[in-house]
């Protein structure tokens, strides 16, 4: 399978994220995708000592944290060996598109090294999604 990772960093805007996934959410309704893309967010959760700041201080400085805060979007795409064409096509295409032209982004295929530590990270973000929904 030609499986390969985009991986778009917001630094932060939730705005322009939302609209990407929604755009996301668009191709594959309207391409009839199903799995063959799937997208995950990866909001890095802030460390305890920040936890526990005073409530008065993490109110001040909400908007400032919000726009310090990383925020990244991993895109798996995933199809057949014998839709190869499909896969490149959509490489080319997601970075091209409104929400997410201009914003800095890796790709990550099955044959670099960070395939794997990409693959652990997607399927950890998406268990951590079933584990608060379930809630």
């Amino acid at each position: 399978m030609a499986q390969s990772y985009l991986i778009f960093d917001f630094q932060g805007n939730e705005e322009a994220a939302q609209q990407a996934r929604h755009r996301v959410d668009g191709w594959k309704q309207a391409f009839r995708l199903g799995r063959k893309l799937e997208l995950r967010f990866e909001r890095p959760e802030p460390p305890a000592a920040e936890k526990e700041a005073a409530p008065a201080a993490a109110e001040k400085e909400k908007g400032e944290a919000k726009a310090a805060s990383r925020l990244r979007l991993l895109i798996r795409l995933d199809f057949s060996d014998h839709e190869k064409l499909s896969h490149t096509r959509w490489l080319e295409r997601i970075p091209a598109e409104t929400p997410f032209k201009g914003v800095p982004h890796e790709v990550v295929r099955s044959r670099d090294a960070a395939y794997a530590e990409t693959e652990a990270l997607f399927d950890s973000l998406a268990e951590k999604a079933q584990g608060t929904a379930r809630r």
